[in-house]
């Protein structure tokens, strides 16, 4: 646990502090960071003394030859979860340096759990990551998933959906260890596992908790993201009882944010399912069929369409939704039904013209 590099950033942080030169040895008595370069890698008498003993040991000038090569100053013991660790050594009058050496004792040791931490923290992301890897593949081996979830005290659960935290790109610096800690907070972790995907991406895979529960839980993450000032939009997949097929969920919330509103927020794959059955029509299909209903329709035509669609056929509210006036709006869906021969107001008709709207706006993006 303590390595050359934490010992050389506990010198680097300390010695600028208390502008005494500093020593710290190995549970070997080695000394792996100094203050002075050429002791690295001398063996260091008094702290084999502090390991043997795991008391701290005062050198001053009269005791001095006893360790061979020691200067006046203290030497205390490192300890990490119960255990010595190693030695630090702060060199100088040990009646000056004493009353501060209890609290360098400390902080080396605070540095040493942090950094442990740290590293645990980041093992923890890097195995849910690669868990997820594995559950998205074709043929998943579940038994490796079971042992790696089995490392982070998870459990397979069902039913198992997957949502995409999709970051804009602008905000990306945002999207680090912190973001993944605080949207931890929200869900239960041994629920919820949340990763990177890709660079401004993060998937929350839920296991064993209802699709209500995850989007109660997917509204609180909105709110801190709205209130921490980050652009996201999150797309969600469809629920499924069996472990092995995660990666159709997976598929689903790409393809809800692939062809969602871009004003939403939170994109269902249920809310977007007609849309990507259109998108799965062959292209040639779909462009003949774009091309006999909506012939050469202008894109201002278009528009009107797709907001009278979305304010489901009410007139009124569409011509408030596009600042037009009433009669403006009736004059352009007459217009309609005359150049395509659809009536925007008809059902059957309506069906058709929606299907090539969603088609044609497909094409744009």
């Amino acid at each position: 646990m303590l390595t050359k590099e934490i010992a050389g950033e506990i010198i680097k942080q300390t010695m600028t502090r208390l502008n005494r030169n500093i020593n710290i040895m190995d549970h070997d008595g080695t000394i792996i960071a100094s203050g002075d370069p050429d002791r690295i890698n001398q063996l260091h008498e008094g702290a084999l003394d502090v390991l043997r003993t795991g008391k701290p040991i005062t050198v001053t000038k009269k005791n001095k030859q006893h360790w061979k090569g020691a200067l006046p100053g203290i030497n205390l013991p490192i300890q990490f979860q119960g255990q010595m660790i190693g030695v630090i050594g702060i060199t100088g009058n040990p009646e000056e340096i004493e009353e501060f050496g209890a609290l360098v004792k400390m902080i080396t040791e605070m540095m040493i759990n942090q950094s442990f931490l740290t590293a645990q923290e980041e093992w923890r992301h890097r195995l849910k990551e690669l868990i997820f890897d594995e559950w998205v593949q074709e043929e998943p081996n579940l038994e490796t998933v079971k042992q790696r979830l089995n490392l982070l005290g998870m459990k397979v659960g069902t039913p198992c959906q997957v949502g995409l935290l999709e970051i804009d790109n602008s905000d990306r610096p945002l999207m680090n260890r912190e973001l993944i800690r605080k949207l931890e907070e929200i869900f239960n972790e041994k629920r919820v596992m949340i990763g990177s995907l890709n660079v401004n991406r993060l998937f929350l895979l839920a296991l064993g908790i209802t699709e209500g529960v995850f989007k109660r839980k997917l509204n609180q993450a909105m709110d801190l993201l709205q209130r921490m000032n980050i652009a996201f939009r999150i797309g969600l997949g469809s629920s499924v009882k069996n472990p092995a097929l995660i990666r159709y969920s997976l598929e689903e919330s790409e393809i809800s944010l692939l062809l969602g509103n871009g004003e939403q927020k939170l994109i269902a794959y249920a809310e977007i399912e007609t849309k990507a059955l259109i998108e799965r029509v062959d292209a040639r299909i779909k462009q003949q069929y774009l091309e006999r209903i909506l012939q050469q329709m202008p894109d201002k035509m278009v528009e009107t369409l797709e907001c009278f669609f979305a304010n489901n056929l009410n007139i009124s509210e569409t011509a408030k939704a596009m600042y037009i006036h009433r009669n403006s709006l009736i004059y352009r869906i007459k217009k309609i039904k005359e150049d395509t021969g659809y009536n925007p107001q008809l059902f059957q008709d309506a069906v058709s013209l929606q299907l090539a709207v969603w088609i044609y706006t497909m094409r744009k993006k």
